[in-house]
């Protein structure tokens, strides 16, 4: 009897990645940083001042308005006072007017009389001018540049890393079942290949 079928096993195909495990030293690592500060020269120089205040001086020629006032009212103060003491002069002569004496002319003769007294001689302006002087000043100032340095050393350190197994699969695993025979024909005599039996032999 022949063959009729042929089962081919089809096996199972893959990969494998091994990595060993291993220790890694990494070495010390040192970084600088360097920062420059520029530095300069400042001068301050003040010049020399001189302050003339002549505001006594010019009030002495020609009084501001409330110096003009301050001495109006002042002169009329006194002015007051003189004629207070004028008509209480002049009363006390009237008190006496009945004893004969000529009172009248005594009063006109008192107001018609000339000033007396010592007479001062002034000069224009009065008042001193006001001098201020300020010397001159020079401040030099000067600094240096300036370099900052930052060192940051990182010491060296052990790392392990572990190992590594990996499996990739390049063919699955499969079972083909191939027919090898002839086909079967219904009736038989349909086959091409049928061959009538001798019924004589």
């Amino acid at each position: 009897m022949e063959q009729l079928l042929k089962i081919t096993t089809i096996p199972l195909e893959y990969q494998m990645k091994i990595q060993n495990s291993r220790l890694e030293y990494q070495s010390s690592k040192a970084e600088l940083e360097m920062t420059r500060t520029p530095g300069g020269l400042t001068i301050d120089s003040q010049p020399a001042k001189l302050n003339l205040d002549t505001y006594q001086a010019r009030n002495s020629v020609v009084p501001t308005l409330k110096t003009s006032l301050a001495q109006a009212a002042e002169k009329g103060i006194q002015a007051a006072y003189e004629a207070t003491a004028q008509s209480a002069q002049e009363g006390q002569l009237l008190l006496k007017a009945g004893k004969g004496e000529d009172v009248l002319s005594q009063i006109f003769k008192q107001r018609a009389q000339m000033p007396t007294g010592d007479f001062q001689l002034g000069f224009i302006p009065s008042a001193p001018v006001d001098i201020s002087y300020q010397p001159p000043d020079l401040t030099m100032h000067y600094e240096m540049d300036k370099l900052s340095f930052d060192l940051k050393v990182a010491q060296g350190n052990f790392e392990f890393i572990p190992g590594d197994i990996e499996i990739s699969i390049t063919q699955r695993p499969d079972v083909l079942i191939e027919y090898v025979g002839k086909p079967f024909y219904v009736p038989p005599s349909a086959s091409p290949d049928y061959k009538p039996l001798d019924v004589r032999a």
